[in-house]
């Protein structure tokens, strides 16, 4: 099997399932008929039965096989917006780390994915319903119970000579009012470029020495 077989069928384990579009922008975009060759490399992989397919929509969504979820699943689109947002950071920088849904245990959170971008760790939500206060806390809650824990001092990602608490990445279109804590903190963005430009500029008042405050509808939480 090929390079890029490999590489597609390996991101469709990851993601749960891609559409076409998808995996034609993540494997094919440099190509000049990306279109053409997307759809004849996957049509040959539905044949050789190393792909699932629901061709019920257009774009075609693409599964592993066998299928990790239903392909009338109630989260596929979920799944769909975490590739999106995985989509979008490689127009900064590659992750040198994604893993979708990671499992810390229970009464631990459960996030949609954990990453090492621009090397640093994070934790990301991507949350497009809109929640009640309750259910936000008790989001925040199983976020400060795992640092509670120190589980988290023992991932093989951790630096030898510090031990660093992922920040979180809550990708969202409401603002939440949310507890503070000293080493749990929430970066409130619509995306992936605002929160850079926060950042940015948080970093440039640190250098000025001048306290940061919000901005352009980010909520950045520090105790």
């Amino acid at each position: 099997m090929r390079k890029r077989d490999l590489a597609i069928l390996a991101d469709l384990d990851r993601f749960r399932c891609m559409t076409r579009n998808d995996i034609m922008d993540l494997h094919f975009a440099e190509l000049k008929h990306p279109v053409t060759c997307c759809n004849t490399v996957l049509k040959r992989l539905r044949r050789d039965g190393h792909v699932e397919v629901n061709t019920s929509q257009q774009p075609y969504i693409y599964f592993p096989s066998p299928a990790s979820i239903k392909k009338d699943s109630a989260k596929i689109l979920h799944f769909l917006k975490i590739v999106e947002f995985y989509k979008s950071l490689l127009k900064f920088e590659e992750p040198t780390a994604f893993t979708v849904e990671p499992k810390y245990g229970k009464g631990y959170m459960e996030p949609d994915a954990f990453m090492i971008w621009k090397r640093a760790p994070f934790f990301v939500e991507i949350q497009r319903s809109v929640y009640s206060e309750k259910v936000m806390n008790e989001k925040f809650m199983r976020y400060v119970s795992y640092y509670m824990s120190n589980e988290w001092q023992q991932e093989t990602w951790q630096p030898i000579d510090k031990r660093i608490f992922p920040k979180i990445i809550l990708i969202t279109d409401t603002r939440y009012q949310l507890p503070r804590h000293s080493a749990v903190q929430f970066f409130q963005v619509q995306d992936i470029k605002r929160f850079l430009t926060f950042a940015s500029k948080t970093r440039e008042i640190s250098r000025n020495k001048k306290k940061p405050s919000e901005d352009e509808g980010i909520q950045i939480n520090i105790g």
